[in-house]
């Protein structure tokens, strides 16, 4: 799939309610397992306005809004950013975190942008973004993945060919060393849940 980023023009989608309807934020919690002390840092890659990045501050200590757009981070902090969240411009590719910094990570309808690019890789290394998202999780954190899937008829997201499907997000996650705790193919998605 080739890199490419969301329209800052056509941001006010990002605010739709109506992205629910493919992964609620209930849904997202539950499966980042963050546990209720309110411990620990989070990650959303390709956090665009903060539409779920918001449903996941209050039960994490802190939260790195991660974005290749500076143009999305302003949209953001004109919307109002939670104190215990941080904006990061950055591609997924070379995030600027240690090993292991994080206890969990997420990606919404973003995950066809940046998994298999190949940013970061080694040379003889067909590894991509998910990649460098094993590196920077804690062993036993999680990576949550609701995406846009190639089995789906394309009545919103990106172009179908622009998808991945489930399984091929499996095998990209899988050679990336995650083990897979979940996944399933929706009518239009799919979720995949990871383990570092």
């Amino acid at each position: 799939m080739g890199f490419h980023t969301f329209d800052p023009e056509s941001a006010d989608k990002l605010e739709d309610d109506s992205r629910y309807r493919y992964l609620s934020r209930e849904e997202l919690v539950v499966a980042l397992a963050l546990g209720s002390d309110r411990t620990g840092a989070v990650a959303d890659l390709g956090s665009g306005t903060g539409f779920y990045t918001d449903d996941v501050a209050p039960f994490a200590a802190e939260v790195r809004a991660v974005d290749v757009q500076d143009e999305m981070h302003e949209l953001y902090r004109e919307k109002g950013v939670p104190e215990n969240v941080e904006l990061v411009t950055a591609d997924i590719g070379d995030l600027p975190f240690g090993d292991g910094e994080l206890d969990a990570a997420f990606s919404t309808m973003t995950f066809h942008e940046f998994a298999g690019d190949g940013h970061g890789e080694s040379a003889g290394d067909e590894s991509g973004a998910e990649t460098e998202v094993a590196r920077v999780l804690a062993d036993g954190g999680r990576f949550v993945v609701a995406d846009w899937s190639a089995t789906g008829e394309g009545e919103s997201g990106p172009p179908v060919g622009e998808r991945y499907d489930r399984d091929e997000a499996v095998e990209l996650l899988e050679n990336a060393g995650f083990e897979v705790l979940r996944a399933d193919e929706r009518p239009e998605t799919f979720f995949v849940v990871v383990q570092a």
